[in-house]
């Protein structure tokens, strides 16, 4: 049991991982240089011209709620880069009439896969996405595994609020 649990584990993180460089090279060429060809847009003018990090709502129009793939939202809108900031906004609980969220940072991509809180940590509560939202910086170069925390994990488990981000480095031409 023990190992079959392993070797899934193994094959999900893999799987992860494959993912996370097919949305990295998207854009890559076989071959060696290409010098003169021309860059996607045209080569950058001075170091202004190069984009620096962006400031992304998770969900675009829909931010934070239930029912809504995020996971997909995230695979559309990525690749994300080291020092994007992620903008989590969802309406604050008022007089039980407004369904409460939370952000949570789940340690790994089996917590991840099963929404197991545990060993999670809290980054937003139920007040903090009101307004202009919570901010979370990609700081470092790994996987952020985010989820909904309420009702015990069922907002991430049912209502698809989870998503992964796996920060890349920026390409300067």
């Amino acid at each position: 049991m023990g190992g079959s649990t392993f070797s899934l584990s193994l094959i999900l993180v893999l799987t992860a991982s494959m993912l996370a460089v097919s949305m990295a090279n998207k854009d890559w060429h076989f071959g060696f240089n290409y010098t003169n060809r021309p860059f996607k847009g045209g080569p950058p003018q001075s170091q202004n011209d190069i984009p620096g990090p962006r400031k992304i709502v998770v969900g675009g129009s829909e931010y934070w709620q239930l029912n809504f793939n995020y996971t997909n939202w995230a695979l559309k809108n990525g690749p994300f880069y080291l020092n994007d900031t992620l903008v989590f906004k969802y309406d604050p609980p008022t007089n039980d009439s407004t369904v409460p969220h939370s952000v949570y940072l789940l340690p790994n991509l089996w917590s991840f896969l099963t929404c197991d809180l545990r060993k999670a940590t809290m980054v937003a509560n139920t007040t903090q996405g009101g307004g202009e939202g919570f901010e979370f910086v990609l700081k470092k170069w790994q996987p952020y595994y985010f989820a909904c925390g309420e009702r015990d994990g069922y907002h991430c488990k049912a209502g698809q609020m989870k998503f992964f981000a796996m920060p890349l480095f920026r390409q300067w031409h």
